[in-house]
């Protein structure tokens, strides 16, 4: 543990998504500033083939376990002296998921904690809220994951109303299996899943009013590369965190996206291959939610889950005193 002559302290962070694994390790120093010296993620597709059986299929499994274990050697080779690992949807829901949070362990020494769907909207928020800018009025935070998607209505100091849906994009593409390009018909009926899944947002929305949505990285990040290479000819996320989306650019992109193929999207530029069939779905999501709730602006912010992990770590560290990290729980070293 740190005393008061440390002069910094090395944290490594593990968000275990249901379509991809994120590291992120960062030197953390009294004054509580931030140094990333190595940051990564690993495409996984922890629910392919068993996301609606609620079980992780063995070979995603092995595939979990094995991109833990690279992982691990990363860590070990950057001496992090405090390892977080939080996993979501895929793992939460799934029968053997705590046996491969106990496989995991037994393989890298790694103790992961499975979190709920509100914490995880908590800590995207923190995340979120060290990314933009917020100000007094409320906004509305959307992260659509593989398994899940969350949703927060927020301002720059109060979180009015978490919620998580299972409504990933994952899980919405095995579900609803569309056709290539996918119909107006399948288009409608998954509008009308999320109309009959998303009734406490409704309740949330008819309260606090917010009229910016604010996504959170994933397809949200492919959403404003695909955007920038469309329309500005560049890669608009380059040295950046965030991005003021156009509302009219991103609803011709929408409309570029419902009526392609699969090989049609393979060409576009910004879209990465882990996205090309669940980038429509995502989208089909995205659209939805602007216009369901009256919506009319959008920015991104790049952090999510692992970066508001870190801002609650890095704010209940004493460096003068025992190391104290609350509420997260601490995970065990690295053997």
């Amino acid at each position: 543990m740190p005393g008061s002559s440390k002069k910094k302290l090395r944290v490594a962070i593990l968000d275990l998504g249901t379509n991809t694994f994120h590291l992120l390790i960062t030197d953390v120093f009294p004054d509580k500033r931030k140094k990333t010296v190595f940051k990564s993620k690993m495409v996984v597709k922890l629910g392919e083939g068993g996301i609606h059986e609620n079980i992780i299929a063995e070979r995603p499994f092995k595939r979990g376990v094995r991109a833990l274990n690279h992982y691990s050697e990363i860590i070990k080779e950057f001496k992090a002296d405090e390892v977080y690992a939080f996993a979501t949807s895929a793992i939460r829901s799934a029968k053997n998921g705590n046996e491969f949070t106990d496989s995991v362990f037994n393989s890298t020494g790694i103790k992961v904690k499975v979190i709920k769907g509100e914490e995880e909207a908590r800590l995207i928020c923190l995340g979120v809220r060290d990314c933009v800018q917020i100000k007094d009025e409320p906004v509305l935070i959307m992260d659509i994951g593989g398994g899940s998607t969350e949703f927060i209505v927020t301002d720059k100091n109060k979180i009015y109303a978490r919620h998580s849906f299972n409504i990933g994009a994952a899980r919405l593409l095995e579900l609803f299996k569309p056709s290539d390009p996918i119909t107006t018909d399948q288009i409608q009926k998954v509008e009308n899943f999320l109309a009959g899944q998303l009734a406490g947002l409704d309740e949330s929305m008819s309260k606090f009013h917010a009229k910016c949505l604010i996504g959170s990285s994933g397809s949200f990040d492919t959403f404003a590369e695909m955007i920038g290479y469309r329309f500005h000819n560049k890669n608009v996320l380059k040295n950046v965190n965030s991005y003021k989306y156009e509302l009219s650019e991103y609803c011709e992109l929408h409309e570029t996206l419902v009526h392609s193929t699969i090989a049609q999207r393979r060409q576009m530029k910004g879209l990465i291959k882990m996205r090309v069939d669940m980038i429509v779905l995502a989208s089909i999501c995205t659209r939805f939610v602007l216009h369901r709730y009256g919506i009319n602006e959008m920015s991104l912010s790049k952090f999510a889950l692992k970066e508001g992990a870190l801002w609650e770590i890095i704010n209940a560290m004493d460096f003068g005193k025992t190391v104290k990290v609350v509420p997260i729980e601490k995970k065990a070293q690295l053997v």
